[in-house]
């Protein structure tokens, strides 16, 4: 109870800080009117959602968008603040000045300044508002290919073009337009790749959130066959279960469902793809994360019948993995394929300027290719989303990844 009664403090601190803006701009008394109704219908059905109703069966749609709506006026609210507060700051400062020293702008002067500080803001938070607006009705089915080229020198030269698409982080339990979902599963098989690679999280919670989707997905299809590994939200661990077998019986559920589809899913184990007399090793790990998450993954077991030399893509829902345990093991991981992150389904991207999002401060490799030590990592940004229903400048990720033998022209 404390913290709601912090939270709403907080809330109402910032609505009645913005407003001002808004009253300097306009003494239409309907905006003012309607300002407030917004703001209380958004506040009301976020703490209805979250406060008024037990989430013993996971986060559902309603509550996704009872948080969507409260980011979605809270971060232009934000913006306003701080340009308000700034302006501020510098009207005490120069009143102080006129106090002591009898120099500076007269009142006048200062309203007009406010004014047009309150207008600038204004047009500012605009931006933001119309970006998560959009990331809620189009962003979180804007679905990229991104195609990536890695050269390595000890490939198998009937390896050399080997194509493999990877997809993560589906959380169907989310999703809301079937025929999108749809569209994204013809696009990955347009890409023709020789292996799907999915590195985890198909469900928010429960196997059953899968059903709607199996039928689609099971159009996947790749001829050197499909791959995946689970990922922390595919053990159940979020919510309450009625008993422990029901727990332990939903995740087998969920490993049916992945055969069903055609995943050949690896549990701390491999698998040999064979081409001429040569052969790459796809391997698999359960979930392996840092900061409280599950460390089901056994590296040592799923390669203990590799051979030092044998080429290796290893399948790890989680990146913060690679560096802990990847990066210096004694056998070479020379591509790891990741997702988790989301890329926090928020940020900026400038293909060759410029890529940011806030999970950048939480996990190292966030989003696209890294290297370290002659091993790659790819952090896939996800397919689908959990929790807010959006997606603003980060967009929903089908990577496509090219081996080629030999080095890289400079």
């Amino acid at each position: 109870m404390i913290r709601w009664l912090i939270f709403l403090v907080v809330f109402g601190v910032i609505d009645l800080y913005a407003f001002q803006a808004l009253k300097t701009v306009t003494r239409n008394q309907y905006i003012h009117w309607a300002y407030w109704i917004l703001s209380l219908l958004v506040i009301g059905n976020f703490v209805y959602h979250y406060f008024g109703f037990s989430r013993s069966d996971g986060f559902s749609h309603s509550h996704g968008y009872a948080f969507a709506f409260l980011v979605t006026i809270l971060v232009p609210k934000l913006f306003l603040l701080m340009i308000l507060f700034g302006e501020d700051v510098v009207r005490v400062f120069s009143f102080g000045v006129k106090k002591g020293f009898g120099i500076g702008e007269d009142e006048g002067a200062w309203s007009g300044r406010r004014r047009f500080i309150s207008q600038l803001a204004l047009g500012l938070a605009a931006i933001p508002l119309a970006s998560f607006l959009y990331g809620i009705y189009r962003g979180k089915y804007n679905f990229r290919v991104l195609n990536y080229t890695l050269y390595f020198e000890d490939l198998p030269d009937a390896f050399d073009g080997f194509r493999l698409t990877q997809i993560s982080d589906i959380h169907s339990g989310s999703f809301d337009n079937p025929a999108k979902v749809e569209y994204a599963i013809d696009l990955i098989n347009e890409q023709k790749s020789d292996a799907i690679c999915f590195t985890g999280d198909m469900v928010n919670n429960k196997a059953d959130e899968m059903l709607p989707y199996m039928e689609m997905f099971k159009k996947l299809e790749a001829r050197d066959g499909m791959y995946s590994v689970l990922g922390n939200h595919d053990y159940g661990d979020y919510i309450r279960w009625e008993s422990e077998k029901a727990k332990v019986d939903n995740l087998e559920r969920l490993k049916q469902i992945q055969g069903e589809i055609g995943f050949n899913l690896l549990m701390n184990e491999h698998r040999y793809i064979e081409r001429d007399g040569q052969r790459l090793a796809m391997v698999g790990v359960e979930n392996w994360g840092k900061g409280g998450f599950k460390k089901a993954g056994d590296l040592a077991k799923a390669v203990s019948a590799l051979d030092r030399d044998d080429f290796t893509i290893l399948l790890s829902h989680d990146p913060s993995h690679w560096e802990a345990e990847v990066v210096d093991a004694d056998k070479n991981f020379h591509l790891t394929l990741s997702g988790h992150t989301h890329g926090m389904q928020f940020g900026i991207e400038i293909p060759g300027l410029l890529k940011w999002s806030p999970v950048k401060w939480r996990y190292k490799q966030w989003a696209g290719i890294y290297e370290k030590l002659g091993q790659y990592i790819n952090v896939n940004r996800g397919f689908g989303y959990l929790a807010f229903p959006g997606r603003v400048g980060i967009w929903p990720e089908i990577s496509v990844i090219e081996l080629k033998k030999g080095v890289k022209e400079a």
